[in-house]
């Protein structure tokens, strides 16, 4: 008997053992209680920071941003892009993380950016882009370095930084080394598999799209240091795609840390970085140098 297929030609088996490999809300049962925990965090935060809330780096109502600046000038600049699989989550549950690397003298960006289904993934990058020539521009303002700037991310921020790095920021009019550092945590690098998920009623992917926007299939025209960190207890689909960047960066010259992480889900993870002393928050204000 044929067997029968389904999303992109894959077969039902195929796809539940996809969704359990990449969407992390089917494995965490309480999941719910990570965002709700953080963003009452981040509440608490932003009420105990300086903090510059929903500035427009571009026109639609999403393309803002939040920045927390140091308390001196020409300081180091960290832009942390949230997750949420490019069609969930918002800035203001990650306010937290800002307030360690404030404390250690950085200035820390957190960027909205437009959601799947209303955009594509490739309308996001450009978003994310456009985030950083905007910052760039303007972040002296607020006592960042614009010669001081790196990116970090989870999830699909993950793969943001990882296009970031693969972004030409010469052709974009900026430095070609804008980026002094970068951080995907728990990224994703090729975004093919999501095709094959219950992802693509909302983002839509194609092949050809899914092979542009994969970070794994791109040169990467960044030249700075990386870490790619994954938690130990997130899938084996999450540890391949972060040891396979980690082999592609060094392959193309670039010093790259891969760093496992205890037995950390894909929600734990991100929770450590509101903690001075964690060993992922050190690890990210090594590479910054602070």
């Amino acid at each position: 008997m044929e067997k029968r297929t389904d999303m992109n030609g894959k077969s039902p088996e195929e796809i539940k053992h996809l969704n359990l490999e990449y969407l992390p809300r089917l494995t965490v049962p309480n999941a719910e209680e990570y965002f709700d925990a953080a963003a009452r965090r981040s509440a608490d935060a932003r009420d105990r920071m300086t903090c510059h809330i929903d500035i427009p780096y571009g026109a639609t109502e999403l393309q803002r941003l939040d920045i927390f600046p140091a308390p001196n000038p020409d300081a180091p600049v960290l832009i942390f892009i949230h997750g949420g699989y490019w069609r969930a989550l918002d800035k203001s549950v990650y306010s937290d993380i800002a307030e360690p690397f404030v404390a250690a003298g950085a200035t820390v960006v957190i960027p909205n950016y437009d959601l799947c289904p209303t955009v594509t993934i490739a309308e996001i990058v450009d978003e994310m882009r456009r985030c950083l020539n905007w910052t760039y521009a303007n972040i002296a303002n607020f006592h960042g370095n614009p010669a001081r700037i790196f990116v970090a991310g989870h999830s699909a921020g993950g793969h943001l930084t990882g296009m970031m790095m693969a972004t030409d920021w010469q052709a974009e009019g900026l430095p070609r080394d804008l980026l002094k550092g970068a951080a995907p945590i728990s990224g994703l690098f090729d975004i093919e598999p999501h095709r094959h998920t219950d992802l693509q009623a909302d983002i839509r992917l194609t092949e050809q799209e899914a092979a542009a926007l994969s970070p794994q299939n791109l040169p990467l025209t960044a030249r700075c240091p990386v870490i790619c960190a994954v938690g130990g207890g997130e899938s084996a689909s999450f540890h391949r795609q972060s040891k396979d960047f980690t082999e592609k960066c060094r392959a193309e010259g670039l010093p790259c840390d891969y760093l496992e992480l205890d037995k950390d889900n894909h929600f734990d993870i991100t929770d450590r970085l509101h903690r001075p002393g964690d060993p992922l928050t050190r690890a990210l204000k090594r590479l910054m140098g602070i």
